[in-house]
């Protein structure tokens, strides 16, 4: 197993797992506190779990966030779930403090995937690239950072104009939402029980395994989600543009799966996955009609020899601040990055202005 890599500023320090590609480690230093906003699986460094190859590596290694491309199923049988991205090592090209830059070992459909992670020296942000170069078909991405509550959370986010549920749950019988159905109000979703779920208050049930995709309302110049985790007593965000990642995916984990390496013992953690992809479906999904591109979004990446996509994601967190009990909105004013609540106070923190925008 090859040895975690690590960047620092003087705002948090990272862990990088070459082998397979996810971030086991992240810890944002803000306001005199220190805050890891991210999970990582409690079987992660078990030797049993470890040996088991009938498990994927990302699956071995379940941790923090990850790039999948694709995202979920592949279309070559061969090819893990969540793609080569997130199961096979990256080679390390640039190393500074704060900064990398790696090259994933072998080519995904043909194309050549590049990431960058850099922490920012000036605020609890971490910056994430990647480009993918060349290659041939329709490729779905997400990102899947999973995040963890202690106890109680409350969900935000930009506009979406609709929230749907793949045609199976994860988990037969261990669901709380209905499936498949459609919905255009965050606090009333169908449940599977009847009446109605409020996936803005967390959690949404008890020992249940649930996913739902939310698609990005028209017009939005950036896509945001904010997680007020109660416990922690602090804010957790995901940044990115709408044009590039149109979808944000929930995956409410909470005890629902029994078997190994699960037995019942991921609680509490909700991954938050922003991508161009058709939710669960799949990569053979994502070139064809499907339930997400008929809400009028693409579902994934058109690959081609000398064409270059590039996919830009920020992770923050900050303490919350006395009284807030909403995020109401995030937004960008020239180099800060505005975070407000429900009654007008806001939290400003510098950011890089072309990040999410700049030229692909």
């Amino acid at each position: 197993m090859q040895d975690l890599i690590a960047i620092t500023s003087a705002c948090g320090t990272l862990q990088f797992d070459p082998a397979v590609g996810n971030i086991p480690g992240l810890r944002f230093h803000w306001a005199e506190r220190w805050i890891e906003p991210l999970h990582a699986a409690p079987w992660r460094k078990e030797p049993e779990i470890q040996a088991d190859a009938a498990l994927s590596p990302a699956e071995r290694r379940l941790a923090g966030d990850f790039f999948c491309a694709p995202f979920a199923a592949a279309a070559d049988p061969s090819v893990p779930a969540h793609g080569w991205t997130a199961n096979s090592p990256w080679h390390l090209e640039e190393h500074a403090a704060g900064r990398m830059r790696l090259v994933l070992a072998r080519n995904v459909s043909g194309a050549k995937v590049t990431k960058c992670l850099e922490i920012a020296e000036d605020a609890p942000l971490l910056y994430q690239e990647h480009v993918i170069e060349g290659g041939r078909g329709i490729l779905p991405v997400a990102h899947h950072p999973m995040l963890h509550l202690a106890g109680r959370g409350r969900f935000f986010t930009s506009r979406k104009r609709a929230i749907l549920t793949p045609e199976q749950p994860l988990e037969p019988g261990r669901s709380c939402l209905a499936y498949p159905m459609r919905a255009v109000d965050l606090t009333k979703v169908a449940g599977a029980e009847g009446g109605t779920v409020d996936l803005t208050r967390w959690p949404i049930g008890r020992r249940n395994e649930d996913f739902v995709t939310l698609v990005e309302a028209p017009g939005a110049e950036m896509g945001w989600t904010a997680v007020l985790r109660e416990d922690e007593d602090d804010i957790v965000f995901f940044l990115k543009d709408p044009a590039i990642l149109p979808v944000t995916m929930l995956w409410f984990s909470n005890g629902g799966r029994d078997y190994a390496p699960w037995n019942g013992r991921h609680l509490g953690v909700t991954g938050i996955e922003d991508g161009c992809c058709p939710g669960l479906a799949g990569e053979a999904a994502a070139a064809q009609a499907n339930p997400i591109s008929a809400e009028g979004v693409v579902t994934g990446l058109a690959l081609a020899e000398g064409r270059r996509h590039v996919v830009r994601h920020v992770t923050g967190a900050v303490p919350r601040p006395s009284g807030w009990t909403q995020i109401a909105a995030i937004s960008v004013e020239r180099d800060r990055l505005m975070i407000a609540d429900g009654a007008g106070r806001q939290l400003a923190l510098p950011w890089h202005s072309d990040f999410l925008k700049g030229q692909n």
